[in-house]
């Protein structure tokens, strides 16, 4: 429920990818927005008033000379309570309208009468040719210039049978954008490597050595990072977790891979988040076929060798990013965690209880720096970790 509270007037223009709207009008509710749509008359062509009011519980607007504001007004009322004005899909005829001030239906006029404070969000949607027009890039620019959020486009097999940029992003994207759009960007400009998951040590080709992490905290972790404005890059062990939108993801299975992944990304980083649960050991004879039980009920024997450390290895590095590193003990968390964060030689350390935490959706933490130790109390994994990037952006 990240939209909780929120208003959003979402506008519709004419094209194909109104049919996402009715999607994305859904999801918006879904995240706790309430959503006031208004159509131009070319988006009528494309979807009804009647689906749109279905689906977001408020009449519909098209008509600048609607009757229903007591005012006569829609253009200016419309605007004056709401949190965000977005406008999906977006247009090249619109886009034209918006970078030079056009006021000639409500939606256009609605725009330009919004109040300057209140965030204007686009979402394009035209076929690839349109959006490769210099005209349509010119009004791009002037659209950023002017401080409106532009969202996508993408790539891909577009209505009209044409393949390329112009695809309207999707809608649970749009909603990832637009709730990015409501935090600060405390990490703007901020390269941000971050490791997450459990990993996975064979001991022959179907069995292995885990543990019970599920990805949760670092995946929640990289998804605040990226809303902070941060450029996220995510190694993650084995889990069944999606990739945060906008955070690019390499997958890993071992320990050594991990660190070999990170060792190659980490020069350049400003900041370093080690949350993945690594394993300690591997198995040195593991075997290269499964192994068999014996007739005589005979035990395999498995040889340990060291795994590297990952978050050592980073904080010595000559120019090192701000690293933050993660500790799941099972008892004496304020005593181990303080240990652990002396011993790797970072900054910043966050502890938790591994037993109380993995798996699951909430956590409560516990950060140690130079100054002693504060605890972020039980909340939710994604508001646990927005708390955190503010606080590492506060520390860095």
């Amino acid at each position: 429920m990240d939209l909780v509270g929120k208003k959003i007037v979402l506008g519709l223009t004419g094209g194909i990818a109104c049919y996402k709207a009715a999607e994305f009008t859904r999801q918006l509710a879904k995240a706790g927005a309430s959503v006031q749509v208004v159509m131009t008359q070319a988006a009528t062509q494309f979807i009804t008033p009647v689906t749109m009011q279905a689906l977001s519980g408020r009449h519909v607007f098209t008509d600048q000379w609607d009757a229903r504001i007591g005012n006569n007004m829609p253009h200016i009322d419309l605007t004056r309570d709401a949190d965000a004005l977005v406008i999906a899909p977006c247009s090249a005829d619109f886009m034209s309208k918006l970078a030079h001030g056009a006021c000639d239906d409500l939606l256009s006029t609605l725009c330009v009468a919004r109040p300057m404070t209140l965030p204007l969000m686009v979402a394009p949607a035209m076929n690839v040719e349109m959006w490769q027009n210099p005209a349509t890039q010119r009004n791009v620019r002037q659209l950023k210039e002017d401080g409106i959020h532009v969202f996508g486009p993408d790539a891909g097999d577009q209505a009209c049978g044409e393949t390329g940029m112009g695809r309207m992003l999707e809608p649970e994207q749009l909603v990832e954008e637009v709730i990015a759009a409501f935090h600060v960007k405390l990490l703007a400009g901020r390269q941000v490597l971050i490791t997450a998951g459990p990993t996975f040590e064979p001991i022959d080709p179907v069995r292995g050595i885990t543990n019970l992490s599920s990805g949760k905290m670092g995946y929640a972790i990289a998804r605040a990072a990226r809303e902070a404005g941060a450029e996220v890059t995510l190694v993650s062990g084995p889990t069944a977790l999606a990739t945060p939108y906008g955070v690019h993801r390499i997958n890993v299975q071992t320990a050594q891979q991990m660190h070999d992944v990170v060792m190659s990304h980490a020069s350049g980083q400003d900041v370093f988040v080690a949350v993945a649960a690594v394993a300690d050991w591997r198995v040195a004879n593991a075997s290269a076929q499964k192994i068999k039980k014996n007739a005589d009920g005979g035990v395999p024997q498995l040889a340990f060798e060291q795994n590297p450390d990952i978050l050592a290895a980073v904080a010595a590095m000559p120019g090192r990013p701000y690293c933050v590193g993660f500790a799941a003990e099972s008892e004496e968390l304020l005593r181990h965690g303080e240990e652990k964060r002396r011993k790797k030689g970072i900054p910043l350390l966050v502890g938790n209880i591994g037993h109380q935490t993995f798996g699951r959706d909430e956590n409560e933490l516990v950060l140690f720096d130079d100054a002693g130790h504060a605890q972020l109390p039980r909340a939710d994994k994604q508001v646990l970790a927005r708390q955190l990037v503010a606080e590492i952006a506060r520390r860095i």
